[in-house]
């Protein structure tokens, strides 16, 4: 059995999540480290982290989790978020 300990620390609370996968030939020759770069990029794309603490839980600097995002054709910046700015810009603008 691969055990593979994800440093997702609450930091109100604390505590650490520990994920167990099954032994599967398939995962034998896969890395922790990537694994977990995995888990924190899906993590971010789903949105329950930010490019922040997804990082933080993979282990890399925010800078090689951005170059892992961009490899995964994973968005960081979205229409919705250019669309947000742009509002705000306005209404900065007007004031």
């Amino acid at each position: 059995m691969v055990i593979v300990s994800i440093a997702l620390v609450r930091y109100f609370m604390g505590k650490t999540m520990t994920i167990t996968l099954p032994d599967l030939p398939a995962l034998m020759n896969v890395r922790e480290e990537d694994i977990r770069l995995d888990l924190a990029c899906g993590a971010y794309a789903a949105g329950h982290l930010s490019r922040q603490l997804a990082s933080d839980v993979a282990g890399v600097s925010r800078y090689d989790f951005d170059e892992a995002l961009h490899a995964r054709r994973i968005p960081t910046f979205t229409e919705e978020m250019l669309t947000e700015d742009l509002e705000t810009l306005r209404e900065l603008g007007s004031r």
